[in-house]
Formats: structure tokens, sequence, C-alpha cells
């Protein structure tokens, strides 16, 4: 058995959502990949924010 090209997974970056809005310096980001094929629409994942020191939502940006 081999293994599938990688040429359909692509790394995106995460960013919370709150933060932004909560005007605290510094950002909460996290790095992941996404098959392209399978999920066409951004991103949208519920993550730990060390800052805020909760769970909130982070998208996806460009």
């Amino acid at each position: 058995m081999g293994k599938k090209a990688k040429g359909d997974r692509i790394q995106v970056i995460l960013e919370c959502t709150e933060h932004k809005e909560s005007g605290m310096p510094g950002t909460s980001r996290y790095i992941t990949t996404k098959n392209r094929k399978n999920t066409t629409q951004r991103l949208e994942v519920k993550k730990y924010n060390p800052v805020l020191k909760k769970m909130t939502l982070h998208k996806e940006i460009k």
C-alpha cells in the first residue's frame, strides 16, 4: 500500500476572533492543515486562548 500524494492538503492559520475585539495586546493563532477538496469553506474551530484563559472561536485567515 502506497501513500497518497499530499497535493490536496494545505496549511492554514486559525486566529482568535474574541482576542481581536478585546483590545488586548498580542494574538492567539494556531497552524493546522485542511483538505482543499473536502473543505472548501473557511474553517471555524473552538480552540483554547491562553491569554483570555478560555475556549474561543478561531477562524481561518488568509
